[in-house]
């Protein structure tokens, strides 16, 4: 993938151009690079010598409307579907900049705010501002290091050779933790369906693509060693020799930060051979990704790292039994992982003393640009969503109404703001047809038409399926021709929707009827008949 990567970057021409060379190089046939590079959007883009990421999801849509995308083409002169030798944009959908939206990298370095055209031009400086947090728990468990300054690898040092697997996964098992990627499957359940094996891979997922959220980047930028931490007690405890870091192309810095960290740990101990005297060996590696929504499901993930198309796959078998190279392999998400370090110093019941009794803990909740105060704060599961809205995000800025509340990215879920009376939880959310995701919340307000809003929804699935199964590919295209039509749709629509969500392959296509549907109930009559 890392050829690719690389022959992509220095042609405008497309994966016809470079890809079937790159396969004949390593001696494979050249469908072997066609297909991942004409899958991943970073290899199918044309790249000049100047290529400009600009993102287009939903923060930065319902920020300006995404005008920011023509104004940017015309300061540089070029239409993004015709790239030349000196320039080229890309849209991508989310780079993490969801606080100060909209945002775009130019090569690596992020503009961000209404001024963004400006900044591409040259006439303005470029301008990102880190990341607002805050912990309102008294005690932050996943930003302990970047709030209170905690720092990582203490119970690491702690724990290897010290204590068995066993005893680590106890520990996680009895906290009740679940994965914070947005499946919410319980983390000891994962890890003990993997056997051990000297095999067995950990692969700490980083290619956070819902738009909306930005707390693993936070975490890989700010606390990279806690990541590492988390990962390598998840190795300890899955009796993996092996781990795996997936960094999203879209966060260059995260990717720098995390590839700095791994060498650092080499370097202080924590990772190699016989881990600080113990019998352990670890070794650690950083992979980039290279753009695309549904890489971040596990088993997509795993074909991307194996150099193949980054689709779904059909389970079982599972990827705790054969997942990476047909190793068992355990897939975590970053904050999830984060976590760990301090279940496994603090104990599980000073982990359960928090949240609610079916969800445990605390959570990342990423506040978009429209709040008054947007950022990333550390909340317990079963906080009131009102609060949070409210007095941490302080309504919307200028003044403005909210529409409609997105949770958990465009596949979590819509709401209205009537609806915000429930605690901050899965349970809660799924009552009223939503998820909790990554917990990152897009406010939207009356400036955007409904019907701009439910096409954005439709051209994000349509763009974002990977077509390996026909009721996510087809369906997700047939909705966007009905949703840019604008008419009300028929009865056949009921059905497509039934479809997608019983028939498609994963959590994505079935994911997308819900999301349509809760949009149409949370604006009521301004899109009735679209929620059949």
């Amino acid at each position: 993938m890392q050829a690719l990567a690389q022959a992509a970057s220095e042609t405008v021409n497309g994966p016809q151009a470079f890809a079937p060379e790159v396969a004949r190089g390593f001696g494979l046939p050249a469908a072997a690079g066609l297909g991942p590079a004409s899958f991943f959007a970073d290899l199918a883009a044309g790249h000049g010598r100047r290529h400009v990421r600009v993102c287009v999801a939903t923060a930065c849509f319902a920020a300006r409307g995404n005008r920011h995308l023509p104004e940017i083409e015309q300061v540089l002169g070029l239409n993004r579907s015709e790239p030349t030798a000196e320039a080229s944009v890309q849209t991508v959908r989310c780079l993490g900049y969801c606080y100060a939206g909209p945002s775009c990298l130019d090569g690596e370095v992020p503009c961000t705010g209404p001024s963004i055209a400006e900044q591409v031009s040259g006439e303005r400086q470029p301008y990102a501002p880190p990341i607002p947090v805050a912990d309102t728990t008294g005690e932050p468990v996943v930003l302990a290091g970047v709030v209170a300054g905690h720092a990582a690898w203490r119970s690491w040092v702690e724990t290897v050779g010290r204590r068995t697997p066993e005893q680590v996964a106890s520990k996680v098992a009895a906290s009740g933790l679940r994965g914070r990627g947005g499946a919410g499957f319980l983390v000891a359940a994962k890890w003990a369906a993997a056997r051990p094996s000297p095999d067995t891979v950990v692969i700490a997922n980083g290619d956070e693509g819902d738009p909306g959220s930005y707390a693993d980047r936070l975490l890989m930028e700010e606390d990279p060693g806690r990541v590492l931490e988390g990962l390598a007690l998840a190795c300890l405890a899955c009796g993996a020799r092996r781990g795996v870091v997936l960094v999203r192309s879209e966060y260059p810095r995260a990717l720098a930060r995390m590839r700095a960290a791994v060498a650092q740990a080499y370097e202080d101990g924590h990772l190699g051979p016989r881990v600080h005297g113990s019998d352990m060996d670890l070794d650690v590696e950083v992979v980039s990704g290279a753009g695309s929504y549904l890489s971040g499901e596990e088993t997509a993930l795993i074909a991307g790292l194996e150099g193949g198309r980054g689709c779904a796959r059909a389970r079982p078998p599972y990827p705790t039994s054969s997942g990476l190279w047909d190793a068992p392999t355990v897939v975590n998400n970053v904050e999830t992982l984060a976590a760990i370090p301090w279940i496994v110093r603090h104990g599980s019941d000073a982990y359960t003393r928090r949240g609610t009794p079916g969800e445990t803990g605390t959570k990342l909740v990423c506040l978009s640009e429209r709040f008054a105060r947007p950022g990333c704060y550390e909340v317990e599961l079963g906080t009131p969503l009102r609060w949070i809205v409210n007095e941490l995000g302080g309504g919307l800025r200028d003044g403005a109404q909210l529409a409609v509340l997105q949770v958990g990215g465009p596949l979590g879920g819509f709401l209205a703001e009537h609806e915000l009376d429930m605690p901050l939880s899965e349970a809660a959310l799924s009552r009223h047809g939503a998820a909790l995701g990554h917990a990152g919340l897009v406010a939207i307000d009356h400036r955007p038409a409904p019907q701009d809003v439910l096409r954005h929804l439709w051209m994000f699935a349509a763009a974002e399926s990977c077509g390996a199964c026909s009721p996510c590919r087809v369906g997700s295209r047939r909705g966007l021709e009905l949703a840019r039509a604008g008419d009300p749709p028929g009865e056949a629509y009921g059905r497509m929707l039934e479809v997608m969500s019983q028939a498609s392959l994963c959590a994505f296509g079935r994911r997308v009827p819900a999301a349509v549907r809760s949009l149409a109930r949370a604006y009521g009559d301004r899109l009735r008949g679209w929620d059949a």
